[in-house]
């Protein structure tokens, strides 16, 4: 069965502690949102409040994937980029599908519900996002249209001695 996705919820005690779940088990299970395992919904916790406060300020939007028990399964943040020579273009942030539900193509949803909720939006010609070298991520937005436009070497540091490229990708959506 396919997810429901819905852009701007309503945020409420089901939607948060669902995202801090999905934040802390994506997470843990190797994902490259932000944190290196282990993690706890405590350490998360700090970091969803950073997207909340950025949402009530109306630079963010969220996408949320849910599954056929009505939970929360995947999520990505559309932020606006507020300089005023960038604003045709978004980035896209903390993209995550629940481990439970990988594999079955629920990734490639969510990155086709994102795009779409990004040309819902007037002005909007493309999306942006960063992802973490040596995982695969770059591969995986690649089929979903994505192009590699810039890498930082070694920008990411996961633990000592082991720096990750920050490598940069964009979607038009022309």
């Amino acid at each position: 069965m396919a997810l429901t996705f819905e852009l701007d919820p309503m945020f409420d005690r089901s939607v948060r502690d669902g995202i801090t779940a999905l934040w802390a088990d994506v997470s843990n299970a190797g994902g490259a949102v932000g944190f290196v395992p282990p993690v706890t919904a405590e350490d998360v916790r700090p970091e969803l409040v950073k997207h909340l406060v950025a949402m009530a300020e109306g630079r963010t939007r969220l996408l949320v994937g849910y599954d056929e028990e009505g939970a929360v399964a995947a999520t990505a943040f559309l932020a606006h980029n507020t300089h005023r020579l960038m604003t045709h273009w978004l980035w896209l942030y903390t993209v995550m599908v629940h481990p439970r539900h990988q594999g079955r193509g629920y990734g490639r949803d969510l990155m086709a519900a994102a795009a779409d909720a990004a040309r819902s939006i007037d002005g909007i010609e493309a999306i942006r996002l960063t992802c973490r070298g040596g995982t695969g991520a770059d591969r995986f937005y690649g089929t979903c249209g994505y192009k590699e436009v810039g890498r930082v070497p070694g920008a990411i540091r996961v633990a000592e001695g082991d720096d990750r490229d920050d490598i940069i990708m964009l979607l038009p959506l022309g």
